[in-house]
Parts: structure tokens; sequence; C-alpha cells
């Protein structure tokens, strides 16, 4: 068995691989990937999967869910655009690389980008307390579970400005209260589904508000919303992955049950981690991630003998990003316990052995 620890394209859970592989060849006489997405038989997978979100999340009445394609990347251009309003400031809090590449894209919009908090300082190894809102933004912008260099806010900043929240890599790993934001986008690759699938959860009342003089009819979230996510052919197959992949996160406690065992799941990394002597970790206690743990050996002459033990033991995808160095495991909620616990009982071998 192979433990993977991948940063990238999520793990998922073997019955849903089993289940969508069966549709590949037979969804319904014909194969998932040339059904036609105006069928019934695939509208009522598109509908299901929409009504599993409003469920899993208890989406209030009054927002819309959107599945379309483009990733988190086009979703910086998509959350800044459909959130244009009159003052055409956008305050961000920056905690690493994703918040400076939807800052970026901001400004190629329009906006006057405010940076209204940053751990830039520290090379992002924590979250920012201090945030200075200015009232005349038209939203506050931030990203919930930084991936490279593992940080996760534990509280949702507030706000008197509405806020927007890019959760690609901790959607539906803990509860959340959606009438909190206005927009929240995240791309489908590490809780939901494979690549190719995001979504969008947003606001009926901010519909249809931009003021910004450059809107595409496919960037615009109100035409999405009223074809159901059929504006055009929708990503067929990661949207049916993603919904089985959903019905398996009900079926077995749904969010608050995921939310126990991924704390579960780092407690028992991080422990580990503070009371090995080889190993320390990369992010302030506090700020933490319960996705992406990032370590740091204290002795780098024996990063090889590290590697090549794990390596041995089935764990992959260890390889901390660029950015920090290090390791990374990355622990989404299709990762079983016993996985981690491999990854523990190596880390103490290697400790035993210096």
């Amino acid at each position: 068995m192979k433990h993977n620890f991948g940063a990238g394209p999520c793990i998922l859970p073997q019955d849903v691989f089993q289940e969508a592989s069966e549709a590949v060849k037979d969804f319904n006489g014909l194969s998932i990937l040339e059904v036609s997405h105006r069928h019934k038989d695939f509208v009522a997978v598109m509908d299901e999967a929409i009504q599993l979100v409003k469920t899993s999340l208890n989406v209030p009445e009054g927002y819309s869910v959107i599945f379309l394609q483009g990733g988190a990347s086009l979703g910086f251009t998509i959350s800044a655009l459909n959130m244009m309003r009159d003052s055409k400031k956008a305050s961000y809090i920056n905690t690493g690389v994703w918040s400076k590449k939807a800052m970026a894209e901001a400004k190629k919009v329009g906006f006057e980008v405010l940076e209204c908090a940053s751990s830039g300082d520290h090379n992002f190894n924590y979250i920012p307390k201090n945030i200075q809102v200015d009232s005349a933004s038209d939203y506050l912008h931030f990203t919930s579970n930084n991936t490279i260099f593992g940080t996760q806010f534990k509280a949702m900043p507030k706000s008197n400005v509405p806020l927007i929240c890019d959760m690609s890599s901790d959607i539906f790993s803990r509860e959340i209260n959606v009438s909190d934001f206005d927009l929240i986008y995240a791309g489908a690759q590490k809780n939901m589904g494979p690549a190719g699938a995001t979504l969008y959860i947003v606001k009926d009342d901010v519909l249809g508000k931009s003021t910004s003089s450059f809107m595409p009819t496919y960037l615009d979230l109100k035409t999405h919303a009223e074809k159901d996510s059929m504006f055009n052919t929708p990503p067929v197959f990661p949207v049916y992955a993603s919904m089985l992949n959903m019905r398996h996160l009900m079926k077995n406690g749904g969010v608050q049950s995921a939310q126990k065992r991924n704390e579960e799941k780092a407690s028992l990394l991080y422990n580990e981690i503070d009371n090995n002597p080889l190993f320390k970790a990369a992010v302030a206690a506090p700020d933490r991630s319960n996705m992406n743990a990032t370590f740091l050996m204290t002795d780098e002459s024996r990063t090889d003998e590290f590697n090549a033990l794990w390596q041995e033991n089935d764990l992959v995808g260890l390889k901390g990003h660029r950015s920090v160095g290090g390791y990374r495991a990355s622990m989404y909620n299709a990762l079983p316990l016993e996985s981690v616990r491999v990854l523990v009982d190596v880390m103490k071998h290697f400790s035993s052995k210096g």
C-alpha cells in the first residue's frame, strides 16, 4: 500500500475510485466520458453534486452553488471581477504564494490592491493577526489554508466589508459558517475530487452587481447561477467523481466527522515533530495547518538517510516545496490515520538509529 502525502492531486477513497472507474466504462450504457451533459442522467449528477455541497456545508438560503473550470487560478480573476464595486479598492491578507497570485490578478482587472496584513517578514510561517481593512474596500480576500508554507486560519477574519475566501486546500475538511462569506471558491483537487472542476459558493445578492467595464459572459457568475452550472459543457467527469466523494463524506459522518479525523491526524504528526530531536516544525504552533504539515530536519547531513527510509516504507509525496525546504505531509480528508502512523513510526525509527 502506498501512503500518499502529496500536496497536489488529492487522495480519494478507494470505493470512489472503484465506482468512478466503472462509470468510465459504463455509466448509463455509455461512458461517463461520452454522455451528453444535457442528458437527464448527468443533469441528475449535477443536481446531486450541488445539493451535497449545500447539505455538507450547511449552505443557507440565498446562496448559489456553481461548478466551473479553470481552478483557483481563474478564480482569482472571477472573484475580483464579480466583486468590483465603486471604490475599485480591494484588501488582501498576504500569506504567501497563492495570496500574491490573487493580488496580481486583481491589479490586472483594475483594482487598487491594498495589502492589509502580511506574514512575509518571516517567510510566511505564521498567520498575521493585526488586520487593518480600509472600510472603502470592495472586499477583503484571504486564503484559508496555505499548502506551500503550511499555515491555516483557525478563525476566519472579521470585517465590515464583503469577505472572499480561496478555500481550495481545506474546503470540506472542517466546519465553516458560509453566511460569513460573500464568495467562496475552491479548486476540486484537494478534498473534493480530481482536478478539472472548481466550486463557487456565492451570495445571490452580489450577482450581477459588478461595475467592471470588462466582464466576459463566461466570467460572470450570474451567467452560471442562472444556468445551473450548464451554461456550457461542464467538467463532466470531475463533477461526477466529486459527487461520489461527497456521497462518501456524508456516509461517514459528514464534515464534522472529517474535521475530527483531520485533527487527530494532525495532532499525531505534530506531536512527533515537536518531540523528536531530529525534526522541527516550520510553522508557528497556533497557525499550523491540519492539511499540510511542513517540517525540517535539525541535522540536514542525514537528509539522504531519512529520504531512503521513508521511501522504503512506501511513503510518497513528502518532499517539501522549494520555498520552505524540508518536508511537507499533506493530510487531506481521504488520507487514513494509518498512513500518518506509518510516517510517525518511520520518524521514531530514524531517531532511534541516531
